[in-house]
């Protein structure tokens, strides 16, 4: 590792920053892994689209279809394709605490910068608190890599500021994916803003975060590689002018992609998220290839809907 667990939080804070994007898991037509579609992949999101970071086999990944030692080969090669010029974040989410261990071991030795772990569902639970400080000090006393946590509704609760403040005191907890109501992450970043770096997957919301919270990392999902070409970089360019404290040129660019997320949106069958955005994908040259059961492949007349809102969408190819 380029940092050892004391100086976790002071290094995700010097070189945790802009934009990282959920990589999905490009399948073949027989199941396995398209490793040559992975790597041109992460090669196309790092040199054109100048994507500073990539969350690995979480759920955009579809992580929960993957053997153990499909996630770690998943690892293996992001920290080859990456090739130092991007970062990554290993998601070592399970229910099982051994294989969360295992998995966060691996990320360490083979390279990764970090690990992010998402708060599992707890059966029968009702005050979880204790049960969740305890989890993830187990977790960060059997490696030294950098940890991000990860609060979000599928696990049927979620974690509220002051547990999330209270996890922030872990020497190697260094930030949180926190896909909460606005006001929960505006009060996490006031009470803990100071010891993890805050970030919520929504790029709708991300130019507000970077303005009105001082956010420095997008920490994050799909719109990076779905939302932008190599000659319509939008997200990279209003997100470039709000660090560089230029607001009111970042809004209009940022305003000027409405166009694009709402034909995303619009076409996206609620249960396949999944196939809708590696289809997507397709249509800009990128890797996708079929999801994997029990997740479910976009009809004919969803594919049509999908070119149509595509080509409406305003986005420039080149």
């Amino acid at each position: 590792m380029k940092y050892d667990r004391k100086n976790a939080k002071a290094h995700s804070r010097a070189t945790m920053r802009g934009i990282w994007a959920a990589a999905n898991t490009p399948f073949r037509p027989d199941g396995a892994i398209d490793e040559d579609g992975f790597r041109r992949n992460m090669d196309h999101w790092i040199a054109d689209l100048g994507i500073d970071g990539f969350f690995i086999a979480g759920k955009q990944g579809e992580f929960f279809s993957m053997s153990l030692d499909e996630r770690k080969r998943l690892f293996d090669l992001s920290v080859e394709a990456t090739a130092g010029r991007a970062q990554t974040i290993m998601s070592c989410s399970d229910q099982n605490m051994d294989v969360v261990v295992e998995l966060a071991k691996h990320a360490q030795a083979c390279g990764a910068d970090y690990i992010v772990v998402h708060a599992p569902i707890l059966h029968f639970s009702k005050a979880q608190d204790e049960t969740l400080l305890r989890y993830y000090e187990t977790i960060s006393s059997k490696v030294d890599i950098g940890m991000a946590l990860w609060s979000h509704p599928d696990s049927g609760y979620l974690m509220s500021p002051e547990l999330c403040n209270r996890l922030a005191d872990i020497e190697t907890v260094v930030a949180i994916k926190y896909s909460v109501p606005r006001e929960m992450y505006k009060t996490l970043t006031a009470l803990a803003g100071d010891r993890i770096l805050v970030s919520t997957a929504s790029e709708e919301e991300w130019l507000d975060n970077v303005l009105e919270l001082g956010w420095q990392l997008y920490l994050c999902s799909s719109p990076p590689y779905t939302l932008q070409t190599k000659v319509d970089r939008r997200m990279r360019d209003y997100t470039d002018l709000a660090f560089a404290g230029r607001a009111a040129e970042a809004k209009a660019v940022s305003a000027s992609l409405q166009q694009v997320r709402d034909a995303f949106k619009r076409s996206r069958p609620a249960e396949k998220p999944h196939a809708h955005q590696k289809y997507w994908q397709e249509l800009l040259g990128q890797a996708g290839g079929p999801v994997r059961a029990p997740l479910l492949e976009l009809t004919e007349a969803e594919k049509r809907l999908t070119r149509d809102a595509f080509e409406q969408s305003g986005l420039k190819l080149g």
